[in-house]
């Protein structure tokens, strides 16, 4: 009886340090998938919807027309989400904003058949401020696929530190460096582009840091921001 007694405590044991392993190794996630609506979400600029499940900008003309998750900020993370782009040339998705109008976006172009890099500003020399960039890399030419309008891809950044490193479907085109915004909360942007987004998604090795000066904007946690 001893035996089984000790057989016992060591397999309780071992189960409870695969559950501490398990739990340290998992990272957060927080999904949008827009079934039904677009909770989080705030457009900044065009006319974003939700149809047929997926958050659609339908407005064809527009410079850095975007949607930010109302959200905590990110610091390192990964991001990805589907796009297709219906009518136009520019789509992507918006990491690291600060507002609604500093920000990192990478972008599809299929009208060059490459994908861009942009850090967004602010600027006065345009009337609403939107327009206001400055290139990271402009023509990063696809690796292993072609890009087209009326298909889906995947479109991905993973961030750490100042380095930025961006993918289509899971294959790498490029890493970058640049310090300018160390945090921020994630979107979805087009200019004069009619594009489709899904499966939005976030994950994260740790907690999104509590912004200096929230601006009236909701602390969203992890688990409320969760979508199946």
């Amino acid at each position: 009886m001893a035996r089984l007694h000790t057989c016992s405590v060591q397999v309780l044991i071992s189960l409870s340090l695969l559950t501490v392993f398990a739990s340290l190794g998992a990272a957060e996630e927080a999904r949008w998938t827009f079934d039904d609506t677009a909770a989080d979400w705030v457009a900044s600029n065009g006319t974003w919807e939700v149809q047929e499940g997926v958050y659609k900008q339908t407005t064809r003309w527009g410079e850095a027309m975007h949607a930010l998750v109302d959200s905590e900020p990110w610091t390192d993370h990964g991001l990805s989400a589907k796009v297709r782009i219906e009518a136009g040339h520019w789509a992507g998705i918006v990491f690291r904003a600060q507002n609604e109008f500093e920000y990192y976006v990478y972008l599809l172009c299929p009208k060059e058949n490459k994908s861009e890099l942009w850090r967004h500003r602010h600027s006065t020399a345009f009337k609403d401020g939107f327009e206001g960039r400055d290139e990271i890399e402009h023509n990063i030419k696809p690796l292993g696929l072609t890009l087209t309008k009326q298909e889906w891809f995947t479109l991905s950044v993973q961030v750490e530190g100042d380095r930025i490193a961006v993918a289509i479907n899971g294959i790498e085109q490029g890493v970058f460096t640049d310090s300018t915004y160390p945090a921020g909360t994630i979107g979805v942007w087009t200019w004069d582009t009619q594009a489709s987004f899904d499966d939005v998604t976030v994950t994260d090795e740790t907690t999104p840091v509590t912004p200096v000066e929230p601006h009236g904007k909701l602390a969203i946690s992890w688990a409320g921001l969760k979508r199946q």
